[in-house]
């Protein structure tokens, strides 16, 4: 049996370095800075920092940052940050080339960003532009298209973070 690292829960949890992508590097090798899995920052510090690192190219570690808020946050806006978390992951997969993945990521975060109240128009986020963005980017996925880093990029708030 191949055991696995595990977190003081008993969590799966791998310490093994990353690429820029999020995939796990041999022991010892030099990876891109990881995000603390119990890293917590108010609602526009999460925004700026997943917005930098998705300005960075670094859409996985910006999924990082946004389910740590999802997790740790609060219940009400737990929908708004998984969302948001699952459209992160969502661009990680297209970076990785996992196609099928990246539409069922991205179909799901639309689902949870569409069910959030419209109303609740929480922290600046952009729902409505980032709704319209996965749906382009599935479309796309659906039609066999090859999507370039410049139509990954996209602003989380309707007003800069």
């Amino acid at each position: 049996m191949i055991s696995r690292d595990r977190d003081a829960a008993g969590r799966a949890r791998s310490d093994r370095p990353r690429d820029r992508l999020g995939r796990p590097l041999p022991p010892g090798s030099v990876g891109v800075a990881r995000i603390p899995d119990d890293l917590e920052l108010d609602p526009q510090q999460t925004l700026a920092f997943a917005q930098q690192l998705l300005d960075d190219g670094l859409a996985f570690n910006a999924h990082e940052v946004l389910e740590a808020a999802w997790k740790n946050g609060a219940v009400a806006e737990r929908m708004l940050w998984q969302g948001l978390a699952q459209y992160a992951v969502g661009l990680t997969h297209i970076q990785r080339g996992n196609a099928k993945g990246a539409g069922t990521l991205l179909r799901r975060a639309r689902q949870r960003l569409e069910a959030y109240p419209a109303n609740a128009q929480q922290h600046d986020v952009d729902r409505a532009g980032l709704i319209a963005h996965a749906r382009e980017l599935v479309d796309a996925l659906d039609a066999g298209e090859s999507i370039d880093e410049r139509r990954l990029r996209t602003r989380l708030c309707v007003t800069p973070a």
